[in-house]
């Protein structure tokens, strides 16, 4: 797991987080998780990992302000979802998730990433594009609340070069968040 600075931290999700991932769920997509998705992702889904992002003021205070999640799909991580509460967004905390996923996807013996992104969403393709995934193919009418197909992405391999190349973009952002916090 990355090591971040305060006054941010990661963590796996538990069930006293569904609340608040919830809430952030709703603000941050069209068509908000299904009753029961997140408590079934993190109690009985053992391909299922999900973490939050929380900010820690002081030593009494937390507040949940992203999550993200992934399964373990085979020799693929699939990674499922990935929301800062929109408050938080522009910080670089969306790719501190992203980037900690990455990290974390190296304990399992894979050697692809996959995901799917909307069109729409410039922002993320240009968050995972920075990472090297590229577009492979497309899900015709993937979303159903909207009907948007969806941009599936792929990185490979996961090598020692490419954890190299991790190791840096971990430098520049964690030197990023400095100056921001």
């Amino acid at each position: 797991m990355l090591t971040i600075p305060p006054p941010y931290n990661l963590r796996k999700m538990q069930a006293m987080d569904v609340t608040a991932v919830k809430e952030i769920d709703r603000l941050s997509f069209p068509t908000p998780a299904r009753n029961g998705m997140f408590e079934h992702e993190i109690v009985d889904n053992d391909l299922a990992y999900y973490q939050v992002l929380e900010w820690q003021p002081d030593d009494q205070n937390s507040h949940i302000i992203g999550f993200s999640g992934y399964w373990l799909l085979g020799e693929e991580v699939h990674i499922s979802t990935v929301a800062v509460h929109p408050d938080w967004r522009g910080l670089g905390l969306g790719e501190m998730l992203l980037l900690n996923m990455l990290y974390l996807a190296y304990r399992h013996p894979v050697n692809l990433v996959t995901l799917e992104v909307r069109p729409s969403n410039v922002a993320a393709q240009n968050l995972y594009k920075k990472y090297r995934f590229a577009v492979v193919g497309e899900r015709i009418r993937y979303y159903r609340d909207t009907g948007e197909d969806a941009l599936i992405m792929t990185l490979s391999p996961l090598d020692a070069p490419y954890r190299t190349f991790l190791d840096r973009q971990q430098k520049q952002l964690l030197a990023r968040l400095a100056v921001k916090g």
